[in-house]
């Protein structure tokens, strides 16, 4: 009787925290769903870099299913910082999913030992899923991928092409305001992806077991050259932009003017290898999880500018 009185505690409880209806409630019981909401709902997620492009994306949806959710940031609290380990312990507290990602990029030098280190320890922690974004045709994310694999907990891992976020909430933003991209990808051809895509692919791969253990290759639905791409900036905004080719080391000199010599001749290096032509074809990993097309460039073009976010 008393274990009885506890669940349905717990699940009135649950039903509040979901903001369910009576009559969802009762629908959700007889349907035989009950345990299993109660089971989900009571799990925690911490979303580390809950503050990023698809971060805070993943931190916003699972709060909207009713999922206690954990922002792992530097402002958050408890705080999150991939170069204090201490913080990881706080972090970690009674959480049972982890959605990870590595700033400022999984590609960058250390972030595989980072990375080890942390899924370790979470593990230890109790942690049993995770959902770890990678990139796509970047051999450098391989140990970190790899770590995630062999650390015991169910994982998922989501290789996604560039980010069409990139060009509004990204170092490309302030470029365009400005009028011009001067960016080294001559006219390689990128199947950009909306970060709000890669986010509904996380939260199934968080919350559905059937996306355990898989491999997950993002792309958006069409192959655009950056120029077509700033092209439909353009249109969408209502303004005169233009992209214009440059070498890597032209680049590599730009960025040097406002960073460290070492960190612009990384990014000029990843840029390289990301945008040499390899990554130039779709897949359906999208598709495949979300049983719907991924969003086209244009599309997030028009929700952009309607934001103004391309105003001089």
């Amino acid at each position: 009787m008393r274990n009885d009185t506890l669940s349905n505690r717990r699940w009135r409880c649950i039903r509040a925290r979901c903001n369910l209806s009576l009559g969802d409630a009762a629908r959700i019981q007889r349907s035989g769903q009950k345990e299993n909401l109660m089971r989900t709902s009571l799990e925690t997620f911490l979303v580390v870099g809950g503050t990023g492009k698809t971060g805070r994306r993943v931190a916003q949806k699972l709060a909207a299913r009713g999922h206690a959710v954990r922002i792992g940031s530097r402002s958050s609290s408890p705080s999150f910082d991939w170069k204090e380990q201490n913080s990881w312990t706080h972090a970690l507290d009674g959480v049972t999913a982890v959605y990870l990602t590595y700033y400022p990029d999984l590609a960058v030098p250390g972030a595989s030992d980072d990375v080890a280190r942390f899924v370790k320890l979470a593990v230890e922690r109790g942690v049993s899923r995770i959902v770890l974004l990678s990139g796509r045709g970047e051999p450098q994310v391989l140990p970190a991928e790899k770590a995630v694999r062999e650390c015991g907990a169910s994982f998922t891992i989501l290789r996604a092409a560039w980010f069409s976020q990139n060009f509004s909430e990204g170092h490309l933003l302030d470029p365009l305001r400005g009028g011009e991209l001067a960016f080294p990808a001559g006219n390689v051809a990128e199947p950009f992806l909306d970060a709000e895509d890669i986010a509904d692919v996380a939260v199934e791969a968080l919350t559905d077991e059937r996306h355990n253990g898989h491999i997950y290759e993002l792309t958006g639905p069409k192959l655009l050259t950056f120029a077509e791409a700033v092209g439909e900036i353009a249109k969408a905004s209502g303004r005169d932009l233009r992209y214009v080719p440059v070498t890597s080391e032209e680049y590599a000199q730009a960025l040097a003017a406002f960073m460290p010599a070492p960190e612009a001749s990384f990014l000029t290096d990843l840029f390289r290898h990301v945008l040499d032509g390899h990554n130039s074809h779709l897949t359906d990993g999208v598709q495949r999880v979300l049983g719907r097309s991924p969003r086209d460039f244009a599309s997030y073009a028009r929700e952009a500018a309607a934001t103004g976010v391309w105003n001089a």
